[in-house]
């Protein structure tokens, strides 16, 4: 009962920024459902769409990096406009008849995405100073069940008949009748020259980031690569090789869930600490699994350590630094967080073809390591 009391007053205390995690969450979840929709459209091999993703992806870089600027022009309204950016621009590929219109569509897509990414993180971040109240895991949990209700909604309205475009017609009204709810007045900062003058954290920055960065790369490593070896290595069918990414995506939910209550009792380095070996663990047994069921436990247990890794480092960071600081810092560790995603496929991919998708696992299992035994310890030094 009192988790049920804490769980709902820390909704209401984060209402706003929540509403952002849910909507990217729904934009990013609907475009996955109708992907195979989408590529017949624009008629492109894999090669081609997931160089049009590449393109997209940098596009959310750039945002990011400009993310403090709109939120200082923006104000009140900065993650209103972000998040109608994005849902007008995620119903453009609804439409897109070629690979050219796609990839521009989601080049406004992902910076949209990538605006509101970072300026949600960062007023979340300012409330949970406020408060003294860990508010990252629920939140990224939002994110989590979001996208995995968004996929399977995309994928029932397929199977009725409806295209793309109606999946992200419906994601755009559900932003509009939202919008309202995302008005959020940022913490009052003390002007003290422009922001060329503002001291960062450069270590902070840097722990915080590569924390991040690991993450995202074991999360889409485990994404992108997980059928795929229940499918090449264990032999498993098509339907038996998807569920290796359904069952990340579900633990992840979970685990973030229940990370919002572990942070109540364990500060957030030390839960990274164990987050990292967790997921470790995870990879390992993923990574020498014999049958299907072992790999299975193995994502599974991947899943739940990766979860809290972003969120609870985007928290750490966030109470180290001044409001002034803040919306800056956020936008670094960001930006090498997201890192990962591009981090991660040459590297699984250039293990994989040298010696085997085992090793690239295990890779992965080094990596999150070194979140338990370097990087949590170098960041609660900060």
């Amino acid at each position: 009962m009192n988790f049920a009391r804490s769980f709902i007053s820390d909704l209401r205390l984060s209402c706003a920024p929540a509403i952002g995690f849910l909507l990217v969450g729904l934009c990013w979840g609907s475009f996955a459902g109708s992907v195979p929709d989408i590529k017949a459209a624009i008629g492109a091999g894999d090669g081609v769409f997931g160089g049009a993703m590449f393109l997209s992806a940098l596009g959310a870089l750039a945002a990011m990096w400009l993310a403090p600027r709109i939120e200082a022009g923006l104000g009140p309204r900065a993650m209103q406009g972000a998040a109608l950016v994005m849902a007008v621009s995620f119903l453009l590929p609804g439409f897109a008849t070629n690979v050219a219109f796609f990839t521009v569509a989601m080049l406004f897509a992902s910076a949209g995405s990538g605006s509101l990414d970072v300026i949600m993180n960062t007023r979340l971040s300012g409330i949970e100073a406020d408060s003294k109240r860990s508010l990252m895991n629920l939140n990224h949990a939002l994110f989590s069940f979001a996208y995995a209700g968004a996929a399977i909604n995309a994928g029932v309205l397929r199977e009725m008949g409806f295209g793309p475009a109606t999946v992200f017609g419906i994601v755009l009204v559900i932003t509009l009748l939202l919008l309202p709810v995302m008005f959020h007045r940022p913490a009052p900062i003390e002007q003290d020259g422009d922001a060329k003058s503002i001291k960062l954290p450069s270590k902070l920055i840097l722990f915080g980031g590569l924390i991040i960065m690991f993450a995202f790369l074991a999360e889409q490593a485990t994404e992108a690569w997980s059928a795929l070896h229940l499918e090449r290595s264990l032999g498993g069918s098509a339907a038996q090789g998807a569920l290796g990414p359904a069952i990340l995506g579900l633990t992840m939910g979970v685990g973030r869930l229940s990370g919002q209550f572990v942070t109540t009792y364990v500060r957030e380095t030390r839960a990274l600490q164990i987050a990292g070996l967790i997921a470790a663990l995870g990879a390992i047994i993923a990574a020498s699994a014999s049958d299907l069921l072992t790999a299975y436990i193995g994502f599974g247990i991947l899943g739940l350590g990766v979860s809290v890794m972003a969120p609870m480092a985007y928290s750490a960071v966030g109470k180290r630094v001044s409001n002034q600081q803040r919306a800056l810092v956020i936008t670094r560790i960001s930006v090498i967080g997201y890192m990962g995603f591009f981090v991660g496929p040459p590297l699984m991919g250039g293990l994989s073809e040298a010696f085997s998708l085992y090793v690239s696992f295990y890779a992965v299992a080094a990596l999150l390591l070194c979140i338990t035994i370097i990087l949590a310890p170098m960041l609660r030094k900060q």
